[in-house]
């Protein structure tokens, strides 16, 4: 009795282990429903993250534009000692004054004048120079007119709406590669789940088929197929279980999250029907709305701002300036200080740089013209995946309608089926067939439906139609 309870004590504590691990690596886990997924993907996407970058870079610009537009002050001040002090080549003072006494004394009649008292009068090194100085200077510059400085706020402004604009078309292909990824899990793992019940069903069939076999009410062939079916299953339920894993990996990358983390999604494929609009109607939309478009029209915009950039090199410069000066020098340390001051206007105007201007602008030009047909190609693009989503979803539609009659369909063939085998008047052939049959019907309807959420999400994002609660402002500032 000791050493039963002995051994059933171990086993609880075995059990209790078990337990507690799988548990501890269920809590790691992490499950994501379909909007907290696109939420983080929207925190940790690395587009989304460089495109919020790009909006905070284009803000900063605009300031930095209106500085130009502001008066600038600078304040500038130096010391300097010489070492040796410069000199330079100068007549000879002491010739000179030696000759001016002379001149005067025998101008005077002092002395008796005597040609020879005069020095030939040369050149010698002297310095003029003190040697400590130093200067303090306050500057200010306002710009009175520079058509480049007033057109480059505008275009700063525009490339910021252009940044706002290119951050929008990137979040809208994020959400629907978040759809695409999160549903591609639930796809496989529902497919999954129909392989499993398959593999169930097919291990119940092998029971009673082995039952019948020991009764000698079917053959030992029947058996053999029987068990067949069940290990050519396995290999399904491996593959779709790597299918599986492959698919949340993907979805990690879109997520933004790390690959070393294991997540889960919770949800399913559900098919509802919506309102497929019309043609004509859908294209005009989408041509309006269309995030892709939008960002290329204000990319034009921009071109046509660096035009006028380009352009404002004709027209003259008018700055208003004035300074403030203090200083002073000395030999000994006793300064002499003083001090200025001025004001004043500069004009400054381009009068002949080469033709470089003249060919900026027609380089800007020609970039504007290579943005407009960059828009017209994508015009055309997104007009007709418009017209294929719709087609798509019309094509989907009529298949999930027929499909689900089909699923009726083949399991009353299975159920049929396994009720004539067990009476004797069917055969496992007939069991597998119905099977794979009803397999078959339910895999395909899972796929349209599939098809079909993915086909509605891209054209929303074709159209251009982001549900507003996936906006996050203040992130973007």
């Amino acid at each position: 009795m000791d050493l039963i309870e002995k051994i059933t004590t171990k086993l609880l504590k075995i059990s209790f282990f078990v337990l507690f691990s799988f548990f501890e690596v269920q809590s790691q886990v992490k499950v994501f429903t379909i909007d907290e997924a696109i939420n983080a993907a929207i925190s940790g996407n690395r587009d989304i993250l460089i495109a919020k970058m790009n909006i905070r870079k284009a803000d900063a610009s605009v300031g930095e534009a209106f500085g130009y537009a502001l008066p600038s002050v600078n304040l500038s001040a130096n010391f300097a000692h010489f070492l040796g002090k410069p000199k330079t080549p100068f007549p000879d003072f002491g010739a000179l004054l030696g000759n001016a006494t002379y001149s005067i004394l025998f101008d005077e009649g002092v002395l008796p004048r005597d040609e020879n008292k005069f020095k030939p009068v040369g050149y010698a090194l002297q310095s003029f120079a003190l040697s400590n100085s130093y200067e303090t200077q306050v500057q200010v510059k306002q710009t009175l007119f520079n058509s480049a400085v007033f057109r480059g706020i505008g275009a700063s402004q525009i490339y910021l709406d252009l940044s706002k604009e290119e951050y929008n078309r990137i979040l809208a292909s994020t959400i629907l590669n978040v759809k695409r990824a999160f549903c591609s899990v639930l796809l496989t793992k529902e497919l999954l789940q129909i392989t499993n019940e398959s593999y169930l069903n097919a291990q119940e069939n092998l029971k009673n088929v082995r039952a019948l076999l020991s009764q000698g009410l079917v053959s030992e062939f029947d058996a053999l197929q029987a068990e067949v079916n069940v290990e050519n299953i396995k290999p399904v339920i491996q593959q779709m279980e790597n299918t599986m894993k492959s698919a949340k990996d993907g979805l990690k990358v879109v997520m933004g999250m790390d690959q070393k983390e294991e997540i889960d999604v919770a949800g399913e494929l559900l098919y509802t029907k919506e309102e497929i609009p019309e043609e004509s109607d859908a294209v005009l939309n989408a041509l309006a709305g269309n995030h892709g478009i939008k960002s290329l029209q204000m990319k034009m915009d921009v071109d046509d701002a660096f035009i006028d950039l380009d352009r404002a090199e004709y027209w003259p410069s008018i700055y208003a300036f004035g300074n403030y000066t203090y200083a002073g020098s000395s030999d000994e340390w006793n300064f002499q200080n003083y001090s200025s001051s001025m004001v004043g206007v500069t004009l400054s105007m381009n009068l002949f740089m080469g033709h470089q201007t003249k060919n900026r602008v027609e380089q800007s030009t020609i970039t504007m013209q290579q943005t407009e047909q960059q828009l017209n190609l994508l015009k055309d693009f997104i007009t007709t995946e418009v017209k294929a989503k719709l087609n798509e979803l019309k094509r989907v539609e009529q298949n999930i309608e027929a499909q689900e009659r089909n699923i009726n369909v083949a399991k009353r063939a299975y159920d049929i089926a396994l009720v004539r085998y067990n009476e004797g008047t069917g055969n496992q052939l007939e069991v597998q067939n119905a099977d794979f049959g009803l397999r078959q019907a339910r895999t395909n309807r899972l796929q349209s439906v599939y098809d079909y959420i993915i086909a509605s999400s891209s054209l929303d994002e074709l159209l251009g139609t982001i549900d507003k609660k996936y906006f996050q402002p203040e992130s973007t500032e």
